[in-house]
């Protein structure tokens, strides 16, 4: 019973397919946890992913925006000198994080300050969707 079925919706809605793709992928949970994020909501439209990226340098990460989603990955660049660990704590995998985002979202900026990466997001609703009044003429 942990499943949802979205067959019925699939059934007598057309046209949201995305939105019904959208909530299968989010119920599969087959995201994995490291590095571990933060979202925050700055304000009514703007938002702010941030990822602990300890290890990692600049050159190492990628933040790739697509129609609809987010990508940050990073690669660690191979070492020559392979040291002996006694404990390694400190992960130093490579990974990939995709984040879906809503209509009209837009990456404005990223930073990186004190081992964290910081990637600012913004809604911009174009003009002709944002509600308006209409002017009643007699």
């Amino acid at each position: 019973m942990r499943t949802l079925d979205l067959t019925p919706l699939y059934r007598s809605a057309i046209g949201f397919d995305r939105i019904a793709s959208m909530i299968d992928s989010a119920a599969r949970n087959d995201q994995p946890s490291f590095p571990p994020y933060n979202v925050e909501l700055l304000s009514e439209n703007e938002y702010r992913i941030t990822m602990a990226v300890a290890g990692f340098s600049l050159d190492e990460l990628l933040i790739n925006s697509e129609q609809g989603s987010i990508t940050i990955s990073g690669e660690k660049a191979s070492n020559d000198d392979n040291p002996h660990y006694l404990y390694q704590g400190i992960a130093a995998r490579n990974f990939e994080r995709r984040f879906q985002l809503a209509d009209h979202m837009k990456v404005v900026n990223a930073s990186m300050e004190n081992g964290l990466l910081h990637v600012n997001l913004v809604r911009e609703i174009p003009e002709a969707m944002k509600p308006r009044s209409i002017k009643i003429e007699q």
